[in-house]
């Protein structure tokens, strides 16, 4: 079993997690149906249109 000859250092392990940090939420859109945001290129959860027709069955 491998074990470090040395403790990792505050710096050396903040660098390994600030590369995490670094990453964003997604970009929302707007569903030009509804205009609730969504994520783009995907079903709107709200209204279930994609590209202007209605992909997925409503049940109302």
């Amino acid at each position: 079993m491998a074990v470090p000859k040395r403790k990792t250092s505050k710096a050396k392990t903040k660098q390994r997690k600030a590369a995490n940090m670094k990453m964003k939420t997604p970009g929302l859109s707007i569903c030009p149906q509804c205009h609730e945001p969504k994520l783009p290129h995907r079903v709107c959860p709200n209204c279930n249109y994609y590209d202007g027709r209605e992909v997925v069955a409503s049940d109302m």
